[in-house]
């Protein structure tokens, strides 16, 4: 009986061996290199873009050459400044300076940055001001909603609408390029005090506003960042 269960014992033994010499065979052996088990569970990790972008959404046209500008300046500006205006005379120099310089784009990108900068200036959100202003203006800035705090207050603003942007005055200031534009905007802005009751504006109506902001970037820096220098209400 015992010899009977060694025999298929063996037999057993040696198909089990088999076996693993025939897996091993297949599968290969661990180099160390192998990919982690795949996490059903775990969140994917954000693609990583191409290229940084600017901190203010004033795009660059790298693909812009001074030739293209001097062949045809007035097609490039049709639409955003009159010919032989000085504002058109003004963006030609730019582009002539700065070939990457596309007032199209820039006119696209600042009214993004308009409408970036009044919300977080009402919301007190100093670090997404700091890279988009000029130093004395992000003081300014800081100092408005340092006493705004100082109070109790607060803003709440709700955007409805740019209805228009016109850049009104382009010029190179030394090495300073300089674009002002003029933009007209709805918005619906209230101001509370600490215990909530409204002090300034309107929770529901929809106000009116014009502002004239001029941005500015030095030409012969490598940074292709546009930051905002002045700020004007136009009655």
């Amino acid at each position: 009986m015992h010899e009977f269960l060694d025999v298929y014992t063996l037999v057993f033994l040696a198909l089990a061996i088999f076996v693993i010499f025939r897996l091993r065979a297949v599968l290969g052996q661990r180099t160390g290199h192998e990919k982690p088990p795949f996490d059903p569970f775990q969140r994917p990790e954000p693609p990583k873009p191409e290229q940084p972008s600017n901190v203010i959404p004033l795009p660059q046209a790298a693909q812009r050459t001074a030739p293209e500008v001097a062949a045809d300046p007035a097609a490039i500006l049709k639409g955003i400044a009159q010919p032989g205006s000085p504002v058109a005379q003004g963006l030609t120099q730019l582009m002539a300076t700065d070939s990457s310089f596309d007032p199209r784009q820039f006119v696209s990108g600042a009214r993004a940055a308009y409408e970036m900068i009044v919300l977080a200036f009402a919301r007190g959100d100093r670090k997404a001001l700091k890279d988009l202003l000029s130093k004395e203006v992000f003081d300014n800035f800081v100092a408005a909603i340092a006493g705004r705090e100082q109070r109790g207050e607060t803003v709440e603003t709700t955007f409805v609408s740019i209805d228009r942007s016109e850049v009104v005055e382009a010029e190179l200031k030394g090495n300073s390029m300089q674009v002002t534009v003029k933009f007209a905007s709805k918005l619906i802005t209230a101001t509370r005090n600490a215990s909530g009751a409204l002090i300034e504006g309107s929770a529901e109506r929809i106000a009116d506003l014009v502002d004239v902001w001029t941005f500015a970037r030095d030409a012969n820096s490598r940074d292709p960042n546009w930051r905002l220098i002045s700020t004007e209400a136009d009655e």
